[in-house]
């Protein structure tokens, strides 16, 4: 196990009143959870969201705001997970997209349905940062800095 904090990307997706969320194998349970990921080599915070939503869900998506940082230590593995969680908008689904092998599909959840939830959702990041969202949290994607900017 490494003792380094991995970086992750998700993002929060809102639309007529429903979240977009996935149902996903991990650690042989299934639990829901919004797009999200890990930061790959060479790529900057907003491809990997965009990257991930879309292998994970078949939808394009545009970002709009970031929501926040957020860390989370699992008890199952362990790990610190540094989230950086974003707000974005779907713009088309390909519908022929394969989606990634642990994904077991992509769902549309009101807030009660998430609460309902509760005990599968993958961690308590997955409430908190819609209750954030909800709170109205944004701030302009220009805070975030890269090499490539």
């Amino acid at each position: 196990m490494s003792s380094l904090p991995h970086t992750t990307v998700a993002t929060v997706i809102e639309r007529e009143g429903k979240f977009l969320l996935v149902r996903e194998k991990s650690d042989g349970l299934i639990v829901y959870n919004q797009p999200a990921g890990h930061l790959e080599n060479n790529e900057t915070l907003l491809e990997a969201a965009i990257r991930e939503t879309l292998e994970e869900t078949s939808w394009h998506i545009e970002l709009i705001d970031f929501l926040g940082v957020y860390q989370y230590t699992s008890p199952v593995n362990g790990i610190c997970y540094v989230r950086h969680c974003f707000v974005a908008k779907v713009l088309e689904q390909q519908a022929d997209y394969a989606l990634d092998e642990d994904i077991i599909d992509a769902v549309w959840l009101t807030l009660e349905e998430i609460r309902e939830r509760v005990d599968e959702l993958r961690s308590p990041l997955v409430l908190q940062v819609v209750k954030d969202y909800l709170a109205g949290t944004r701030f302009p994607l220009s805070i975030l800095r890269n090499d490539q900017a």
